[in-house]
């Protein structure tokens, strides 16, 4: 689990600090306070863990009253996150 800020990138309204639920280096799957739509664009910025990345929405599934789990994409690269590099040299 990686603590990330997510964010929208089209319109910048929503803003949260959340965790991952699963992560690779080509995507994640974020716990979300908001529903998101496929397609839509996010920024996630893990917290003491590495650089921002963008990504993409490819599911938003509900998991309780109030929370969402999302997945993203990375279509512009693998995430050089330091917790990837940590499992990769396992």
């Amino acid at each position: 689990m990686v603590v990330v800020r997510l964010s929208a990138l089209e319109n910048g309204e929503i803003e949260e600090k959340t965790y991952t639920d699963n992560l690779s280096s080509r995507g994640v799957r974020v716990c979300s306070n908001h529903r998101w739509q496929p397609g839509d664009l996010v920024e996630v910025a893990p917290v003491d863990q590495g650089p921002a990345m963008h990504g993409e929405v490819v599911y938003c599934e509900k998991f309780d009253k109030a929370r969402y789990f999302v997945g993203l994409k990375f279509p512009k690269g693998r995430a050089p996150w330091r917790i990837l590099h940590r499992y990769n040299e396992a």
